[in-house]
């Protein structure tokens, strides 16, 4: 349950600035499917969802991805409905076996780069052949481990950024674009 109303949050929305226009980020999504195309195409790749943000880009990329492949999910977390992570709690999957597979994780964003480091240490440990990781946006910031990104799409400054998958304390998920929330004086 979210710690805002409705209300609040269209509120923030009305207020926040555009970091991408949706024209922006569907041009990045494509050239995100290009290249994972050129990569993948022919080793009959695992593509997995990080619930919940990933949901709108792997939806977005899926039509661009003109070769077979198998999808699955997982639900990890740090955050719940909390702004700052803690350890990584496992909601749901893994549900497809990787075992000799190419793997790739799909994600929103990368912030800290702390879940998505251990959703693909998981993936290594159950024997995937190779993995590489696909995030929409790259926060611009310094992290405690860097995560190398094969596919990034857009860097957003280091602010609460939401729309396409990302959230606003639960809402906002599907703004029209890629905002942030206003700066405060």
């Amino acid at each position: 349950m979210s710690s805002i109303s409705p209300q609040q949050a269209w509120k923030v929305f009305e207020q926040a600035d555009l970091v991408h226009s949706a024209d922006a980020v569907e041009s990045a999504l494509d050239a995100m499917g290009v290249a994972i195309t050129s990569k993948l195409s022919g080793t009959n790749p695992l593509l997995v969802c990080i619930l919940t943000g990933g949901v709108v880009p792997f939806g977005k990329l899926l039509p661009r991805l003109q070769f077979p492949l198998t999808i699955d999910y997982v639900h990890a977390t740090r955050y719940g409905d909390k702004l700052h992570g803690g350890q990584l709690h496992w909601i749901s999957g893994p549900h497809q076996d990787p075992k000799d597979r190419t793997v790739l994780l799909v994600d929103d964003i990368l912030d800290e780069g702390t879940t998505l480091a251990g959703i693909e240490e998981r993936y290594r440990g159950d024997g995937a052949r190779v993995v590489y990781k696909a995030v929409l946006v790259t926060k611009d910031r310094q992290r405690p481990n860097e995560v190398h990104i094969d596919f990034p799409g857009l860097t957003v400054p280091d602010r609460y950024v939401f729309g396409y998958g990302m959230d606003y304390k639960g809402y906002l998920r599907n703004a029209p674009g890629i905002y942030a929330e206003a700066i405060r004086k």
